[in-house]
């Protein structure tokens, strides 16, 4: 894990950082459609998950901008931005309906990500315990699939006065319009670090990864 300080007092956000963090604690999210329909179909064509593959353009995304990267260190009042941060899936096990959390590793290389991926989600389905490890985990993101149900909103509450800055996205499951497939996604980020600029920004690069990730199978 490496990471690189911010000086709050050069920071681009910082009247916004200072306004969210002493006077307005909150954070902000957004829920929206995808089209998923090239991604469904790449899936089914070559016989990978829709759930992992989905998860590694989310992961590639989330990568893509510092702005989703930033932490924050509570013991020395430090704001960072981690190098990489990875995602952390919940796995959900129909004999209990209950889930363990299995922390995976992101890479750029679509292989080696599924793989490992693959091999958590697996050893994650053999133990009924939660898992939680977050002291050990401090650039993992929250990624959490929600298959029951093609939703239009979803808020997710966290207790004011909490420092939290890392991403939690969730996904349902996708429903067909006009032809198309297309799944809710929501973004949550804190409103310290992010914008409403930043949030929709999520969705515009993850449907370009989508399309761009199905375009350059049909060309191979």
């Amino acid at each position: 894990m490496s990471y690189r300080l911010i000086d709050k007092e050069s920071y681009y956000r910082k009247g916004v950082f200072r306004h969210f963090t002493e006077d307005c604690k909150c954070s902000v999210s957004m829920t929206a459609r995808l089209d998923v329909t090239e991604l469904a179909a790449y899936s089914r064509q070559s016989g990978t998950k829709f759930y992992l593959n989905f998860l590694y353009l989310l992961s590639r995304v989330l990568n893509s901008r510092e702005d989703y990267r930033m932490g924050y260190l509570w013991q020395t009042d430090e704001l960072i931005a981690y190098d990489v941060i990875h995602p952390t899936q919940y796995v959900f096990h129909e004999d209990t309906e209950t889930f363990t959390l299995a922390y995976s590793t992101y890479h750029s290389d679509y292989e080696t990500f599924y793989a490992g991926a693959l091999r958590d989600l697996e050893g994650a389905k053999e133990t009924r315990e939660y898992g939680l490890d977050a002291e050990r985990h401090p650039n993992w993101f929250d990624a959490s699939c929600i298959p029951w149900l093609s939703y239009d909103s979803l808020e997710l509450e966290l207790p004011d006065g909490y420092l939290y800055f890392a991403p939690i996205v969730n996904w349902g499951r996708w429903r067909e319009e006009n032809g198309r497939l297309m799944m809710p996604v929501t973004v949550r980020l804190n409103h310290a670090v992010a914008d409403g600029f930043l949030v929709a920004n999520v969705f515009r690069l993850l449907q370009k990864e989508i399309d761009a990730f199905a375009a350059q199978d049909k060309q191979g």
